[in-house]
């Protein structure tokens, strides 16, 4: 004989019934078969409601009855029963009946346990009926039979307690005398040793199959629902959870206990005893594998068998130093929560006794908070203790399985996963079988929690970074564009998961948690919102996903003021924008505390050699223990190719152009000519090194004419180009007399930087500084005398874009 539980979702239409019969009908081909149904989904719901509004003298509540009614006849028409007269009919008195109940509670004005037991009974009777009768109908040898006339139990209405011993024998004597292949019982009623309708409570069609399973001690109990079996943790949150085909007992009660809905914890106790496996399987998918939950369980190779939560919790918090070494704060705590019937979900107590802290449902947070405040009225008002605390808005997430006890450095692994991405732990729970580790944290963190954890614990060490560029113009698109062609390499040789959650330009900025298709990313981006740093900001915070980097791709200011309000969300920020680094000291400092104090990566290689790993470079040597001498630099890939390209038979003005041109200089020239880029790119390589340094400290030897530094616009300034052309020549002619270059160098030493235009002469390493390259020279106490050179490409868009790209992978390594 096989037992079967169908859940609401499974009966909830008249597809999902034509499936279950299905599956009956090919079940009792072989054996007999118990089916367990629950009422129609989201009925029970529907009654409770249309019992609240009648009980409230709202005339709505016929309404809902109507609703109701709408329902079941729809789904009695939709079965094409042909004759169905009597089916029918019969639903029709069963909605008289409860009319006639709805209207007495009207009348009343009151709702009793009692009487809602009553009134929620209807669904099952409902269902079962409506799937037997259906059955019949086709033919199949199919009986219904009333779960209450078998299951028998005490008073205490809307959660009764059965009576096993009578129960086990009434289900054993109607089945030895059964004839039909198929029984359809209603689940979650039941009735009191007086005759009187009483309820299962929560997970009653669920604790209905496990009681006739195991009065019948069948070799297995099949819980049939929308899913496909128990997951490692919710698959509406962590698209990437999978099915769990084998778990234990114990592991199955805790996984339910934290919210795992495909099964309510009592629902094991009657066949916990007897051995009989539990296998979950989907109504949807029937040749779905499933989950079986028994004591044969092989050991997995992760030792965490789920991930589960519970949301809308609230914390109480009972302290005060009045508590140490008093007895009996504990029992009278609890015994005020007991009286009002409230649930305690967690608990967690320090070892110094100054404080327990408690999880409840946050429905009952202002009882409790009533209720224990007067409890301990004297001890307030002697303030010895504390008026409660009470936090809102909080979850419980659980790590569960029964081999963590056995594997070091789970609870560590968990703790520190959830602080890199910023998760707030506000209270700790883990019993000393080690089977659970409990953490309350905010509401609003739990996706992304669920989805680090699950990360962590179940997938193949992928790490997915969630990437929001702000400023995709020249730098910016190549950046997409490499992004887009990586992808794939990304994914299979370095194990990272890379998408692009958010792109925003001057005008317009899209976001997408799933990861934009990066396939007509600029289409979509026509068609976003309109842009505002402020916004771009406030989305990225609020999607709230694990390793968030933002990447500036802009020269703009106000973009740079607003690092420090990403690194304190454990946002990384990732930048090719120099004015953050080479701001006020003070703020540099800041930046760089926020990166270490909320776990967020700032990455800069950029600013000062484009694609070339000169900061990564002095980084590693200072973290060696080596010490910086002195540094010497071509830093401006604009100025040399603008250097490389002059002669006297050229036009300055003509080569400054063609450098705008081709992308090398910034749309307003006059950032690079001036050196105040190559100015910042020293300080910040100074300040690298562990030096003191503001941009005013460096001295600045500006080759521009007067006219060209006064300069009030960007036309003006190129006017100035041309008129000066002597000027320019006249600095060529010079170089070329002492046969040397014209280079313009940045200079670092004993705590003194300056930029200019030198004159190097053959032989130099910068003589022979091609095209738009860089070079930098670190003299340092190992290289004290040949210096270690970083040399190659230092500007242009492609490079630039993959010094980010890099940065990126970086974290993503880390």
């Amino acid at each position: 004989m096989k037992v079967l539980k169908f859940g609401g979702t499974s009966v909830g239409s008249s597809e999902n019934i034509n499936k279950v019969i299905d599956i009956l009908e090919n079940y009792g081909k072989t054996d007999a078969v118990v089916c367990v149904v629950s009422a129609v989904g989201g009925i029970t719901d529907k009654l409770l409601l249309t019992g609240k509004q009648a009980q409230n003298k709202e005339l709505a509540y016929k309404d809902t009855l109507n609703l109701i009614k709408d329902i079941h006849f729809g789904i009695i028409n939709e079965l094409n029963l042909g004759n169905g007269e009597n089916i029918t009919k019969h639903v029709d008195n069963e909605f008289t009946a409860l009319e006639d109940l709805l209207n007495g509670i009207y009348l009343i004005n009151e709702l009793s346990p009692k009487t809602s037991d009553k009134l929620v009974s209807f669904g099952e009777k409902l269902s079962s009926y409506i799937i037997a009768e259906t059955m019949k109908n086709r033919g199949i040898s199919a009986e219904r039979k009333n779960s209450q006339d078998i299951i028998i139990t005490n008073s205490n209405f809307t959660r009764a307690e059965v009576d096993f011993k009578v129960t086990n024998a009434n289900i054993q004597d109607y089945f030895k005398s059964a004839s039909q292949n198929i029984t359809i019982l209603p689940g979650f009623v039941s009735k009191s040793k007086l005759g009187e309708q009483t309820t299962l409570g929560r997970g009653g069609s669920d604790f209905t199959a496990a009681i006739v399973a195991a009065a019948l001690k069948v070799d297995q109990l099949e819980i049939w629902t929308d899913v496909s079996g128990m997951f490692t943790t919710n698959p509406k949150l962590v698209k990437q959870a999978y099915p769990i085909s084998k778990i234990s007992y114990q592991e199955a009660m805790e996984l339910s206990h934290f919210g795992a809905k495909v099964l309510y914890p009592p629902t094991v106790q009657p066949v916990l005893s007897l051995g009989i496996p539990i296998h979950i399987k989907n109504t949807m998918e029937p040749e779905a594998v499933g989950t079986i939950i028994s004591n044969d369980v092989v050991e997995e190779v992760t030792p965490v068998k789920g991930i589960s939560n519970i949301s809308n919790i609230a914390l109480l918090t009972l302290q005060g130093s009045g508590m140490v070494g008093i007895p009996g704060f504990s029992k009278r705590l609890f015994e005020t929560l007991s009286q009002e019937k409230i649930n305690i979900i967690m608990i967690t107590q320090a070892s110094s006794e100054h404080s327990i802290c408690l999880g409840i449902d946050d429905k009952e947070a202002e009882r409790a908070r009533v209720a224990i405040d007067f409890a301990f009225e004297n001890e307030i008002a002697l303030q010895k203790i504390d008026p409660i605390i009470v936090e809102t808005n909080l979850s419980i997430i659980a790590l569960v399985g029964d081999n963590m006890k056995n594997h070091q450095g789970i609870s560590g692994k968990m703790f520190s996963t959830l602080g890199k991405n910023n998760i707030n732990i506000r209270a700790i729970a883990q019993g000393a079988s080690e089977k659970n580790i409990s953490a309350v944290i905010a509401e609003s963190d739990v996706k992304k929690a669920l989805n680090t954890l699950h990360e962590q614990f179940f997938e193949s060490k992928t790490k997915q970074l969630n990437v929001f560029i702000t400023g995709v113009g020249n730098v910016g698109e190549r950046l997409v564009e490499q992004i887009k062609q990586q992808k794939k390499y990304l994914k299979e040789n370095l194990k990272i998961n890379l998408r692009v959650a958010g792109l925003s330009n001057s005008r317009k900025m899209i976001f997408n948690e799933e990861g934009i298709d990066l396939k007509n990313w600029k289409t979509l981006l026509d068609s976003g919102e309109t842009a505002s740093l402020k916004g771009f900001f406030e989305n990225t915070k609020n999607l709230n996903l694990r390793n968030s980097i933002f990447v500036d791709v802009t020269a703009n200011a106000d973009v740079a003021n607003l690092y420090a309000d990403y690194l304190r969300q454990s946002i990384g920020v990732v930048a090719c924008n120099k004015i953050a680094c080479s701001s006020d000291f003070k703020n540099y400092k800041l930046l760089k505390e926020l990166s270490l104090k909320y776990n967020a990566p700032y990455l800069f290689e950029t600013n000062v050699g484009a694609g070339l790993p000169i900061i990564d470079t002095l980084g590693n040597l200072m973290a060696s223990g080596d010490k910086v001498n002195s540094i010497q630099a071509v830093l401006s890939g604009s100025l040399n190719f603008v250097f490389n390209n002059f002669t006297d038979e050229t036009k300055f003005y003509d080569v400054v152009k063609q450098a705008g041109a081709e992308g090398y200089t910034e749309p307003d020239p006059r950032i690079d000519l001036s050196g105040v880029d190559v100015a910042r790119k020293i300080l910040i390589l100074a300040r690298e090194s562990g030096v003191e340094m503001n941009l005013e400290d460096i001295e600045n030897a500006s080759f521009l004419s007067e006219a060209g530094l006064k300069s009030g616009s960007v036309n003006d300034f190129y006017e100035t180009l041309i008129k000066d052309e002597a000027h320019y020549q006249s600095l060529y002619a010079s170089a070329k007399a002492n046969n040397c270059q014209l280079k313009y160098v940045a200079q670092f030493n004993d705590g003194k930087a300056s930029v200019g235009l030198e004159e190097i002469p053959e032989g130099h390493p910068f003589y022979n500084l091609e095209g738009s390259d860089n070079i930098v020279m670190f003299y340092t106490q190992r290289y004290p005398k040949q210096p270690m050179i970083i040399k190659g490409a230092g500007a242009g868009a492609d490079v630039t874009a993959s010094g980010l790209f890099a940065d990126i992978i970086r974290i993503g390594n880390n």
